[in-house]
């Protein structure tokens, strides 16, 4: 006796019936759950209703600020303004005859822009002054300068130089600064 029939549809028809069962099963438990209201809070009855009242009080309890504190110097920060650096003014002012590109008090840097004199219009200079410290001293500023020589087809070339030029630039901002931080000294005096 022989028996003729066929697993396949059997195979398919079961991996159908798993494939319902298990998106059924997927939507039945992911959508059980109730949402979780929130719970009521209970009303402080101390809380002023008034705004003006609700800030006084959260001042009082130091949960505020009021202007009085904030422009009082406490605490270790301490806001400068540019003009209080001497070293930023020194630099300023030794370099103002180029014309500048950034000028960044807060990230401690001042790039000029490409500077030739009348003279040689093939060559130019870039100057970056790098401020790493407020304090007056040699290695509170670093000074890079950039030489620029382009030939008549505009091929230019861009070298980093060590030249006289940048110590002599560091000179005269210490000095210059030294002098603003002894002026400055005399007249609080």
């Amino acid at each position: 006796m022989l028996y003729n029939f066929t697993i396949k549809p059997h195979f398919s028809v079961l991996k159908a019936f798993y494939n319902i069962l298990g998106i059924f099963l997927i939507v039945f438990l992911t959508s059980c759950s109730l949402p979780k209201l929130p719970e009521r809070q209970k009303v402080n009855k101390d809380v002023p209703v008034n705004a003006k009242e609700r800030a006084r009080k959260n001042i009082e309890e130091g949960r505020g600020i009021s202007l009085n504190k904030a422009f009082k110097r406490s605490g270790s920060t301490n806001y400068e303004f540019s003009s209080s650096n001497p070293l930023w003014r020194a630099s300023l002012e030794l370099i103002d005859f180029m014309p500048m590109t950034t000028v960044d008090y807060s990230g401690g840097i001042i790039i000029t822009d490409w500077y030739s004199d009348s003279n040689n219009s093939d060559e130019s200079i870039k100057i970056t002054v790098r401020f790493l410290s407020s304090e007056i001293r040699s290695d509170s500023i670093k000074i890079i300068v950039h030489n620029k020589k382009c030939q008549i087809s505009q091929n230019c070339s861009i070298n980093e130089i060590d030249s006289k030029i940048k110590f002599e630039l560091q000179k005269s901002i210490l000095a210059k600064a030294a002098q603003y931080e002894l002026d400055s000294k005399k007249s609080k005096k």
